[in-house]
């Protein structure tokens, strides 16, 4: 006679493998800063340090991009860091060696440089960022040297 595998085997076979693959399940420790989910105001309060490096709750921007990261904190690093480039971006297109284009330059590098590690996970995010860039002159002078800094440090 031959036996098939119960349902609720079989479930709890699936529920395992879906924990396994997706980071943060279960009992395992925040895996993203809670000052990276505070929101943009949060995040342009600390981007005033840049070109010097930028910290979010002790955290480099970099950090706040996580491969761990579960779908709530997905969402409020990415709606925090696309609400603070599109406003720096509005400044920029207007003065494009101004502060606003250094701190955006910082941000979207320092994005860049967290995602690579992620495996795909931020690819969206990134993209958004950088539609933020379309209409900025990203070969003024501050934007590069936000850029570099960000790209090392952030």
């Amino acid at each position: 006679m031959h036996r098939f595998p119960s349902r609720t085997k079989s479930r709890s076979g699936l529920l395992l493998t879906l924990c396994a693959l997706a980071a943060g399940c279960g009992d395992s420790p925040r895996q993203v800063n809670a000052a990276c989910t505070e929101g943009d105001g949060a995040l342009r309060a600390a981007l005033r340090a840049a070109p010097a490096q930028v910290r979010l709750g002790g955290a480099r921007l970099s950090d706040c991009l996580t491969k761990g990261a579960d779908g709530d904190e997905l969402q409020l690093v990415g709606t925090s860091f696309v609400e603070a480039a599109s406003g720096l971006a509005v400044r920029a297109r207007r003065q494009p060696e101004g502060r606003s284009a250094l701190e955006l330059g910082y941000l979207v590098a320092a994005a860049h440089r967290g995602g690579r590690t992620t495996q795909g996970v931020h690819d969206e995010l990134l993209r958004r960022l950088d539609q933020e860039l379309v209409t900025v002159d990203t070969r003024a002078r501050a934007y590069r040297r936000g850029k570099r800094a960000g790209r090392d440090g952030g």
